[in-house]
């Protein structure tokens, strides 16, 4: 078996019924190609939150040995995704004066306004997960997607900050880590899911990514290609199965899967006279179950997770001509395979709705099971590894040049004799012509930096994060 290599990432998606590990890379047509994948039952999770550590860590190894099987190489490093009930988030501004403005606003101003966000007094136990940027605005100038390079006295900025409990992030840690991984990367699960399921339009026109997983429903809204609003409803697929198994008076096992074969969000299209059996428990006469009851029970669950999104765009302010989601929303998850759930969303939200599948970023010949909604977040964890990946590799290079070009030896000009009547002719010389390269290199080191910036300066505060979790014992 080959050891993991730097251009495969592995994503973990710890789940509430679910554990996956995924193996990755980008093809030459900067396509996703997934080389294995493991999945183990989840038995130690209830609602996104780690209940029972060792039946976590043997679902993690199940998962992850299954996933090395089928790729053929043994994992070390995996981006992990965090959800759970715990999760919150909240919209924060702040701003800093410059000393001096007659200087350009540079990577010092925006770290040093970021720390002020650091600084936010959150709940006993909570910490910073995501410090997400939005707009920022210099002085009077507002909108402004990038301010490096401009002129000001005032830099301020709107963030949107993603809250969770420490502890329960520190217990998946410990999980991760106990399994014999090494946690490379962490992120928020519906921001890893709408990697996996959104395109760049969806993201600009305005467009709400719906995640329902087992034990929690994770909302991202995105607009103008900036993410608005998260949050996380405590509940999901899961207590849809407890009604049927309430409801219908049958075991969990079967109430599950009356739910994926038979079950239907809309009632309206079912008969009273359409009755399926379910075999008896221990010599007992098999149980008949009308399908219209099952659809009746069902749809009174997922009106009711869907009143709750509704209530979560409504928070958003989707009724606001400026932040009306044109691309409505992608369902997504487990939880969007039921029958007619799009046509329920639509109805409940007055909003255009579509199922999220990962086939637009996945190559060609993969499996369809894949590309199914319930594996998008790790398919966007895999995502989310690699553009790390470049990331850091992309900062490396440039750390590279700049060391190398510290290093290099200076050229001392030779003296050139005075220009005279006779010489003096309007041809270049050899040090003007020299120095249109080197104007050119500088420029190309600047948008380098700038671009270096872009990519990482907002990874500051995931990666102490991550520095933190891993010192942990």
């Amino acid at each position: 078996m080959k050891s993991q290599k730097s251009n495969i990432a592995v994503g973990l998606d710890i789940g509430t019924t679910k554990i996956v590990a995924m193996v990755g890379r980008k093809n030459e047509h900067g396509k996703l190609e997934i080389l294995g994948v493991g999945r183990a039952k989840s038995l130690g999770v209830h609602r996104g939150v780690v209940n029972n550590i060792t039946q976590t860590i043997n679902s993690i190894k199940e998962a992850v040995a299954q996933a090395e099987a089928d790729s053929g190489y043994k994992i070390k490093d995996v981006t992990v995704g965090i959800a759970g009930q715990h999760i919150r988030s909240l919209q924060h501004s702040d701003y800093i004066t410059r000393n001096n403005f007659e200087e350009v606003i540079d990577e010092n101003d925006l770290k040093k306004l970021i720390q002020q966000v650091y600084k936010l007094v959150m709940l006993p136990g909570e910490e910073i997960i995501h410090v997400l940027p939005q707009e920022f605005k210099v002085d009077s100038e507002g909108e402004i997607t990038e301010p490096m390079g401009m002129y000001g006295s005032r830099l301020e900025a709107n963030f949107h900050v993603v809250v969770g409990q420490i502890t329960s992030i520190k217990n998946i840690a410990r999980c991760v880590k106990s399994a014999g991984l090494n946690l490379a990367d962490i992120t928020l699960e519906p921001i890893a899911s709408s990697m996996a399921s959104l395109s760049q339009e969806e993201k600009e026109a305005g467009v709400a990514l719906v995640d329902i997983g087992g034990g929690t429903t994770d909302i991202a809204v995105f607009k103008d290609n900036i993410i608005r609003h998260t949050s996380v409803i405590p509940f999901g697929g899961n207590v849809i199965s407890d009604d049927i198994k309430t409801g219908c008076s049958i075991i969990e096992r079967q109430a599950e899967q009356l739910k994926v074969k038979f079950g239907s969000a809309w009632p309206g299209e079912n008969k009273e006279s359409e009755i399926v059996a379910i075999p008896g428990l221990r010599g007992r006469e098999p149980k008949e179950i009308s399908l219209k009851k099952l659809s009746q029970i069902i749809h009174a669950r997922v009106h009711e997770i869907l009143e709750q999104i509704h209530m979560e765009l409504k928070h958003y302010g989707c009724d606001e001509q400026k932040k009306k989601l044109i691309a409505g929303i992608v369902l997504t998850g487990g939880g969007s395979k039921l029958k007619h759930i799009r046509q329920l969303t639509e109805y409940i939200t007055g909003m255009d709705a579509r199922i999220g599948y990962s086939n637009e970023h996945i190559a060609g010949g993969q499996s369809d099971l894949i590309q199914s909604p319930e594996f998008a977040t790790a398919v966007g964890l895999v995502m989310k590894g690699i553009e790390k990946q470049e990331d850091d590799a992309f900062e490396e290079e440039i750390l590279l040049q700049e060391e190398m070009a510290r290093q290099a030896p200076i050229n001392v000009e030779p003296s050139r004799p005075a220009p005279t009547p006779e010489n003096n002719t309007t041809a270049e010389t050899p040090k003007q012509a020299e120095q249109a390269p080197e104007e050119e290199k500088k420029k190309k080191v600047r948008a380098q930096e700038t671009m270096r910036t872009k990519s990482s300066i907002f990874q500051i505060w995931t990666d102490k994060f991550i520095k933190m979790i891993n010192e942990t014992d």
